[in-house]
């Protein structure tokens, strides 16, 4: 008998699910795009759009196997524990009761936390960041997300949403966030905002544009490198891995270049090495790690 964690990811373009077992390996996986007819949105349709995903991965649980908890990565912010989530890029749901209804779905234990949070433990525990104990992990995608391990430890913050890299201002006096705010990151170097500055995806987003991003992310790791004494950003998401080296490239510079300090100088920017398993290897993980504090 094999036990299992249903892993599911929430993001502003694709929802997934999939199962992970305890070595961090992922057995089977399903996605659907997070939006659908823009007549019919609304809270309860993404729902049922999300329970029928889960569904049809719990039907492929091998006979013998079985799921013993239910982790969880969906973009912020949220309340503490996930209890209700409001995710920038998914405007359907503000305030949505998510844990208490997917633990109604899969009738077991349920935990939710940010997804990039997810990812950067998923990159820490089989990925690019195994065995380090100070590091951070960087989404850049749809929208742009982060999370901090810190002398080993996932930083929580107040409400759940420490690492919160995207609405590092990057930019001052830049162009208008989600969030309410100017320069974000997230506003100028997410997928959502390549798209609307160059008018077409990212990802035949124009050479000047790459190394562009490369740089307002070089930024903002080199403001959290030079505050928490962090020697290792690990990137991930679809904008990111699908730049390739030249986003890398312009991300080290800049980092190079801003953080001059002894214990900062050195600090280096490299590509997440579980590629588009990551986020639900990251959800699995969220639920292990709350299993093997309970033991």
């Amino acid at each position: 008998m094999t036990d299992l964690a249903l892993a599911v990811d929430i993001g502003g373009t694709k929802m997934a699910a999939g199962l992970v077992d305890r070595s961090g390996s992922l057995q089977e996986r399903a996605r659907v795009p997070t939006h659908g007819d823009a007549d019919t949105r609304g809270p309860e349709v993404l729902w049922r759009t999300l329970a029928d995903l889960v569904h049809q991965v719990q039907l492929r649980v091998a006979p013998g196997d079985r799921v013993v908890v239910c982790g969880v990565g969906c973009g912020g912010p949220m309340s503490p524990d996930g209890e209700t989530v409001s995710p920038l890029n998914i405007a359907e749901w503000r305030d949505f009761p998510l844990r208490a209804r997917l633990h109604e779905l899969t009738g077991v234990p349920t935990h939710v936390d940010n997804d990039a949070k997810a990812l950067a433990l998923g990159e820490g525990w089989v990925g690019a960041a195994a065995g380090r104990h100070d590091y951070m992990g960087i989404v850049v995608s749809t929208g742009v997300g982060g999370g901090i391990v810190l002398d080993g430890r996932l930083l929580g913050g107040r409400l759940g949403n420490a690492g919160h890299i995207g609405h590092v201002v990057v930019v001052p006096d830049g162009r208008r966030c989600a969030c309410g705010g100017r320069g974000c990151l997230e506003a100028e170097a997410s997928g959502t905002a390549i798209a609307a500055v160059t008018g077409r995806p990212a990802d035949v987003a124009p050479p000047y544009m790459v190394e562009r991003t490369g740089t307002l992310v070089g930024r903002a790791v080199a403001s959290v490198v030079n505050l928490l004494d962090l020697p290792l950003a690990v990137v991930s998401g679809s904008v990111a891995l699908g730049f390739g080296p030249p986003f890398f490239e312009a991300a080290q510079r800049e980092v190079d270049l801003r953080c001059g300090l002894d214990y900062a100088r050195g600090a280096r920017v490299i590509a997440g090495g579980l590629g588009d398993r990551g986020p639900l290897i990251g959800a699995g993980c969220v639920g292990w790690r709350r299993v093997e504090a309970s033991l």
